[in-house]
């Protein structure tokens, strides 16, 4: 089942972990892809300082100020794509980023495969019918961890438990 725009208006903390184990679906030329989600990080607003909206809102960062459900794709190092989806409500800047998903450990080789690319910043989860999650019901324990590339961020905000792994698939992610 294709989740609502409801679903999405929950905090960045709490909706990491329920995001894990949904299917992130991808519409390629009319092939159907499906992948089940198994890692995720939470960036909790303007206070979080390994968010990218701690500094205000900035062209970059403005679409983290929408209602939830929207795709945030921003290109990292100049390399690879990152998919994260903006959750919360208006004018609280809020998403998870999606780390991971069957078959891809790592954001990047993710992107890469599914060709999520900038054409998909602003995509709204729940109308898409390029991308979206869908809840087939499964449920999933899950790990914490601190999470992962924000040397630049304060050592509170370093220290946080807000990367979140599926048990299944997090023997050789964890460190």
């Amino acid at each position: 089942m294709k989740l609502n725009a409801e679903f999405y208006r929950q905090n960045a903390i709490i909706l990491a972990p329920e995001i894990l184990g949904k299917l992130l679906c991808r519409n390629l030329n009319g092939e159907i892809i499906k992948l089940r989600i198994t890692e995720t990080e939470s960036y909790f607003g303007e206070q979080d300082t390994a968010c990218h909206a701690h500094k205000g809102k900035t062209e970059r960062t403005k679409i983290m100020y929408e209602n939830g459900g929207l795709a945030y794709v921003y290109l990292c190092y100049g390399i690879h794509y990152m998919l994260n989806i903006v959750v919360g409500v208006k004018n609280s800047p809020e998403a998870v980023l999606v780390r991971g998903a069957e078959g891809f450990n790592g954001p990047g080789k993710l992107t890469k495969a599914l060709k999520i690319d900038k054409n998909l910043n602003g995509e709204n989860f729940a109308t898409s019918n390029q991308i979206w999650l869908e809840d087939d019901g499964h449920k999933y324990d899950f790990k914490t961890a601190k999470r992962v590339g924000i040397a630049y961020a304060s050592e509170e905000d370093k220290n946080k438990l807000w990367r979140f792994v599926l048990n299944n698939y997090s023997k050789n992610l964890l460190k």
